[in-house]
């Protein structure tokens, strides 16, 4: 993206970016930061990758401040905005493809590997692999070799962040909709309860990890079922994360009085990836804490 000086694009035409060193330092950042946690990893110190880190930290706000002030001085016109919104389109369909992979391996482990493996239909896994072996979910795996453990329930601190995230796509839209009616205040009160309500959510799960390793032996390591559990619920975690860091940069840019009714992808963006996240945490709640 452009950093030197800004040239608007004419209508029908597309704006090409002036060079820019920010993909060089984001190379170079992320190797320092590789290299460093394979250092720390191998009982070295880990002061590189913490450099590492903070150059990371550095381009982006170094990289975001070229691209806000891109937006904001006009320089975007319909056929970039056309563009942004298909490439976040596509990004988001590679996420939903991203979970769809994590939730088709729970679907495999729980309808056809553990009938298989319990005798049903071909009796060789069975007689052959695990003779003992009787299917049932959740499963710690065959003799038990994650060990023994308890399930959170569904209807507990689960249930609590499913109404959280729930109420945060409500104040989301809210929020949309009064920057499309240029109402400035309700737009700023609604954003912020939106990166809060996503920050007590990954609040209280990290609670619900806490008491799931420290009082159930719930682990990755508990079999099938802790490592399908901890991947769906940890990315998911990771993009609630991400998504409310986002809500943070648009409600920050909201009070400097960016956006109007007419041009605020930017705000459209997060709030599609937010919706989405909510949508992936009713799959989560049904298929891995209810059923």
């Amino acid at each position: 993206m452009a950093h030197a000086h800004h040239d608007h694009a004419p209508a029908g035409k597309y704006y090409v970016p002036h060079a820019s060193h920010w993909p060089i330092v984001g190379s170079v950042s992320l190797f320092i930061t590789m290299f460093g946690a394979t250092q720390w990893l191998n009982s070295g110190s880990s002061t590189m990758f913490w450099v590492g880190i903070a150059c990371v930290l550095g381009l982006f706000f170094g990289w975001f401040r070229d691209v806000i002030n891109e937006s904001v001085s006009g320089t975007y016109n319909e056929a970039v905005d056309r563009s942004f919104r298909m490439g976040m389109m596509w990004f988001i369909f590679s996420e939903v493809m991203f979970f769809a992979a994590f939730f088709g391996a729970l679907y495999y482990a729980r309808n056809i590997a553990q009938p298989w493996l319990s005798g049903q239909g071909v009796k060789f896994a069975n007689s052959v692999l695990w003779q003992n072996f009787s299917g049932g979910w959740p499963s710690n795996g065959p003799a038990r070799l994650g060990g023994e453990f308890e399930v959170i329930p569904a209807f507990s601190l689960p249930a609590v962040n499913t109404m959280i995230l729930l109420t945060s796509g409500v104040t989301i839209t809210i929020a949309h909709h009064a920057l499309k009616e240029n109402k400035r205040g309700i737009l700023k009160v609604f954003l912020a309860l939106t990166f809060l309500l996503g920050f007590l959510f990954v609040y209280l799960q990290s609670t619900e990890y806490a008491e799931a390793y420290k009082e159930m032996n719930l682990k990755l390591s508990t079999g099938i079922y802790g490592s399908t559990f901890f991947m769906l619920t940890g990315f998911h975690g990771l993009h609630v994360t991400i998504g409310a860091i986002m809500l943070t940069v648009i409600w920050l840019r909201s009070m400097k009085g960016h956006f109007n009714p007419d041009n605020h992808f930017g705000f459209e963006a997060v709030a599609w990836y937010w919706h989405f996240v909510d949508v992936v945490w009713l799959g989560l709640f049904i298929f891995v804490y209810w059923l």
